[in-house]
C-alpha cells in the first residue's frame, strides 16, 4: 500500500466516527508527518456551532499529541459531488505544521480527486517563518 492509500484508508475510516448530528456531513482526514506515521482525525460537531472542531484539525492535533510537528500530507475525505476542501482556519492550521509544497489530497468515496500544494489554496501564507 503506497502513503496516500494508507491516508485515504485512515481518512476514511476517521469520516465513519465523526460526530456530525446537525449538519449531517461527516468528514475525515490523515495527515503524514515527516516520519511517516499517518494520524487521522474527524469533524465533531457541538450544538453551539462555533465551538466544534473540523477533521483536519482532529488529524493536525492527533499528530502533535504524539509528539511529531511537520506534516508533508493531508488527505481529506468527504462524500457527495463538490471537492471539500480544507476551510480557511484549517489552512492556517496546515501551514503551520507544513510547507507551501506539502500536499493536500481532497478524496471522495471513489478516491482522490484532486492534488493542490499549500500554496494552491493559502498563497502568500503567513508562517512560522515570518518570526524569524
Amino acid at each position: 500500500m503506497d502513503l496516500v492509500d494508507s491516508l485515504f484508508e485512515t481518512a476514511r475510516a476517521a469520516q465513519m466516527n465523526a460526530y456530525a448530528p446537525y449538519s449531517r456531513f461527516k468528514v475525515g482526514a490523515a495527515v503524514l508527518s515527516s516520519s511517516g506515521v499517518v494520524y487521522g482525525g474527524c469533524n465533531v460537531e457541538n450544538v453551539a456551532y462555533p465551538v466544534g472542531i473540523c477533521a483536519e484539525t482532529a488529524a493536525i492535533a492527533a499528530m502533535v499529541c504524539a509528539g511529531a510537528n511537520q506534516m508533508s500530507d493531508i488527505l481529506v475525505f468527504a462524500e457527495g459531488d463538490a471537492l471539500v476542501t480544507p476551510c480557511g482556519a484549517c489552512r492556517q492550521r496546515i501551514r503551520e505544521f507544513a510547507g507551501g509544497d506539502a500536499r493536500i489530497h481532497i478524496a471522495g468515496p471513489e478516491g482522490v480527486r484532486r492534488t493542490f500544494t499549500v500554496d494552491d489554496l493559502l498563497p502568500y501564507a503567513f508562517g512560522p517563518e515570518n518570526l524569524a
